[in-house]
């Protein structure tokens, strides 16, 4: 009886979370959902004063799963947030200036004989047969047309299956977040931060203290405070791991536009002679940013290709931020975590920050702690977030380095660059037959890589050899076939605009 007594005393009673924005309400909104009882207090202090980056507009499909596990209704959800769907990212000018390809969501073709389609198609490629692969991808298809639909039950169709993932406003998913996460339970504290004390023997936090004085501890703290790290990094020192060698734009201007007409149903990135610019198609605006490294280019030229290249007007002033490419050295340390901008950044390239806020708060909650911080657990926390990132940035990092361009300092830079040796090694096994294996269910599949390179003109020497098994009549049937079912597919959607009106247009 004592044990069981000892170990309910045990139990966390307070988390604090330190900074609001998607990364804190996100952080809120799962808390409350899973410790929606008088057991857990959850605390979340921002500042009106204090700005979010709110960069993260675009999402990758496995938001849908962080949705679904708080029973958000998607309709809903995109209501109120004034979102879009995805099914993809376009890439221009990356291998060459006047390039584009299409990084889809979902799968491309339909696998045979147990092998990947993709290697069927190189197989294509090969005959001089076929340009681009995303001429079997029901996605990139539907992409190019400004298409949208749901999955539906259409039996062997790719309308069965249809991946997607959202553009929104940071803000309103935030808000949204707060709302839900308030409804829970979640206490909600306006002030700022003008102390952190520690435990002077675990050097654990104790609590926070505010700018009029009050003082809230905590047993837990999830440190959303953005870069500047204000619990993991200043509070307890936890170091930086720089990869601005590898990725090395540094900065980036954002500003908003006019909604677009049609309505596209994908993000552009789209590279200049320093870095990218992204474009993100929301219902009310239009979401623009200039990703480059100063390095290479000054804030006003940056600026100027910015407001250059955007389509209709701009809503608001562009404002610049400043970043480092990279991770803590420890995501978890002692007491506190830190999530979102806190715990790293990768630039949003690939749409992947979200998703990092998304991953940590489920790994949290699968180890989620006693009182007295088992340290095994948090290593095992910290090295399989380490893992994700690493994976991330390699995937990122191949956009810069799988390129033709020699137009500039940058791309000179990026294509002749040292590389981890991680990624080296999927580059090599690539070039020799086309192959990718995914390492322990790293976030991006095969087939996201398989695009990417190909996209920028990397053309393997081979393909699987039992492609080959199939007869080249069978070979050219099936090919056809599966050309013409996803063609019959797309031809069925309707406009990204027109489904969104029917379904959940913003209120």
């Amino acid at each position: 009886m004592n044990s069981f007594i000892n170990n309910q005393d045990n139990h966390i009673k307070r988390v604090v979370i330190v900074g609001g924005g998607t990364a804190g309400w996100m952080s809120a909104a799962t808390l409350s959902r899973y410790l929606k009882n008088n057991k857990y207090e959850i605390i979340l202090i921002e500042s009106d004063d204090i700005g979010t980056v709110g960069v993260g507009e675009a999402t990758i499909p496995q938001i849908q799963l962080f949705n679904k596990s708080l029973n958000i209704d998607e309709d809903d959800f995109i209501r109120k947030t004034h979102a879009t769907f995805k099914l993809g990212i376009e890439f221009v000018n990356w291998g060459q200036k006047g390039d584009s390809y299409i990084h889809a969501f979902g799968s491309v073709g339909h696998d045979m004989e147990s092998l990947p389609f993709y290697h069927y198609w190189l197989k294509l490629q090969k005959q001089g047969r076929s340009k681009d692969i995303g001429d079997y991808c029901l996605n990139t298809l539907a992409s190019k047309k400004n298409k949208f639909m749901r999955s539906i039950d259409a039996g062997n169709s790719p309308l069965s299956n249809i991946a997607y993932a959202f553009h929104f406003d940071a803000g309103l998913y935030a808000k949204y977040l707060r709302n839900y996460a308030e409804n829970f339970g979640v206490k909600r504290i306006e002030g700022k931060i003008i102390d952190v004390a520690l435990d002077e023997q675990s050097g654990f936090i104790s609590g926070v203290k505010l700018e009029n004085h009050e003082v809230l501890a905590g047993d837990f703290f999830i440190d959303c405070s953005g870069f500047k790290g204000l619990l993991i990094a200043k509070a307890l020192g936890v170091g930086y791991e720089d990869w601005s060698h590898w990725l090395p734009c540094d900065s980036a201007w954002a500003v908003p536009s006019q909604r677009l007409d049609p309505l596209p149903s994908y993000t552009r990135a789209t590279a200049h002679s320093a870095g990218w610019q992204w474009r993100i198609p929301l219902q009310h605006r239009t979401g623009n940013g200039h990703v480059f490294s100063s390095k290479f280019m000054s804030d006003d030229e940056a600026r100027n290709i910015l407001l250059g290249n955007i389509q209709g007007e701009k809503l608001a002033e562009p404002r610049l931020i400043k970043f480092t490419t990279g991770r803590r050295k420890e995501f978890w340390h002692k007491n506190c975590v830190a999530i979102g901008l806190a715990s790293g950044f990768m630039e949003p390239l690939e749409s992947t920050s979200i998703h990092l806020v998304q991953s940590a708060l489920a790994r949290i909650m699968a180890m989620f702690p006693h009182k007295e911080f088992n340290q095994h657990e948090i290593d095992s926390y910290n090295e399989q977030v380490g893992f994700e990132y690493e994976k991330i940035r390699d995937f990122l990092i191949l956009h810069y380095k799988v390129t033709e361009r020699n137009d500039s300092a940058f791309w000179n830079y990026c294509r002749e660059m040292e590389i981890p040796q991680s990624l080296q090694k999927k580059i090599d096994v690539f070039k020799a037959n086309g192959h990718v294996f995914r390492f322990n269910n790293e976030l991006f599949n095969e087939i996201s890589w398989v695009e990417v390179m190909l996209g920028q003109r990397m053309t393997p020497q081979g393909y699987h050899p039992l492609v080959d098994v199939l007869p080249e009549e069978e070979f050219d049937r099936r090919m056809a076939q599966v050309k013409r079912v996803i063609d019959t597919a797309v031809d069925y959607m309707p406009s990204h605009a027109q489904f969104i009106a029917e379904h959940c247009a913003k209120e």
